[in-house]
């Protein structure tokens, strides 16, 4: 296939709807493009990856990645979602900053390299807006044939005022906790003849509504122990109730693990009868600062923007987790994150060309 440039690649992108876990042809395509590069195909039904890996001497393994599907377009929308905007400088279309901007820079690095000192390898999923298995079927792929990188960029959209500011270099964890606490209903005549959960209950919650489970670190904050729900009782005044449920969410940062969380749960309600459901959606991860994969980083973009960028953990989930869970050294850049999953999401130019000039230079100099 005929090579592009880097903005004719993502207005390419951009100009196919690919609604998860939808790819919209797009991983065809990206094949077709990146012929020289091996193709395996990791696909569940619906649900899409794709691991492109060429060989170019015996150096480490780095390998780019991100996801080609979008979220729903939505509406309020000033213009067509799916049929790019050139304005000012700017171009508007679902997917601009999450995460087509990043794809069409890393593909077009890819396309353009010449030499590389190791393996260079490029992963797509398709679902990352929904459930992520895409890409961990491909690590599990990957793994079973021995392909796992030693280094891995995923160009999720993460500046925050400039393009450069800011890279990521971790991510919390996300546990999600369920909390049933049981009493004896009655009447609210007759309270000695009860067991009100709301009575057990309260003097608990000041003990745990908003607390740090760890004092957090140079990079993270504070695991806070989060009540998202608390309900109990029928919706009448001559009924106490015998059944309280609490639903509650902690954002754990490396120093705080699901069983931490599990014995502060114990701690404050053992001597009580309750059950204890909880279910971990993501886990924290750290790439430690002087990784090569940081330091080539933060030299290429101090290269190329004039700027020297931070090193956060900030933000929600990303497929990143999935990495740090195989152990490889994982960090996130890409374009200013201010419009994802809004309406007239937009992105510049500029930076899309910035963000491929970043690739290249980390190419060149890996």
């Amino acid at each position: 296939m005929q090579q592009m440039d880097v903005i004719d690649l993502f207005l390419r992108l951009l100009s196919t709807k690919s609604e998860t876990p939808d790819d919209g042809g797009l991983l065809d395509f990206i094949t077709e493009y990146l012929s020289d590069f091996k193709a395996y195909r990791f696909d569940d039904g619906d649900i899409k990856s794709l691991f492109l890996t060429k060989k170019f001497g015996d150096g480490a393994h780095l390998c780019f990645s991100g996801h080609i599907d979008v979220v729903p377009a939505g509406d309020a929308w000033d213009s067509e979602p799916y049929t790019p905007k050139i304005e000012d400088g700017k171009i508007y279309a679902r997917g601009a900053q999450d995460m087509k901007s990043g794809v069409a820079a890393f593909v077009q690095a890819c396309k353009e390299v010449k030499n590389f000192n190791g393996r260079l390898s490029v992963m797509l999923s398709s679902d990352e807006e929904a459930d992520g298995i895409g890409t961990q079927n491909a690590l599990k792929g990957i793994e079973k044939i021995g392909l796992l990188p030693d280094y891995a960029i995923i160009a999720e959209p993460t500046c925050e005022d400039i393009f450069g500011d800011a890279i990521k270099i971790g991510r919390r964890g996300s546990v999600n906790g369920v909390l049933k606490l049981y009493g004896k209903q009655g009447h609210a005549a007759y309270p000695a003849k009860s067991v009100n959960v709301i009575n057990l209950i309260a003097p608990i919650l000041p003990k745990i509504a908003g607390k740090n489970l760890d004092d957090g670190d140079d990079f993270f904050e504070p695991s806070q122990f989060v009540i998202t729900d608390i309900r109990a009782g029928m919706e009448v005044t001559n009924v106490t109730p015998g059944l309280l449920k609490m639903m509650f969410n902690v954002r754990n940062s490396t120093k705080t693990t699901v069983d931490d969380i599990e014995q502060f749960v114990k701690s404050n309600f053992d001597s009580l009868n309750y059950e204890l459901e909880m279910k971990p959606s993501a886990n924290s991860f750290m790439t430690t600062p002087d990784s090569k994969i940081v330091k080539l980083l933060q030299s290429s973009i101090k290269d190329i923007c004039k700027i020297d960028t931070k090193l956060s953990t900030a933000g929600g989930t990303s497929d990143a987790r999935f990495f740090g869970k195989f152990g490889v050294d994982t960090v996130e850049f890409g374009v200013i994150n201010d419009t994802i999953h809004a309406p007239n999401e937009r992105t510049s130019i500029t930076e899309v060309k910035a963000l491929n000039s970043v690739f290249n230079r980390i190419l060149k100099e890996f």
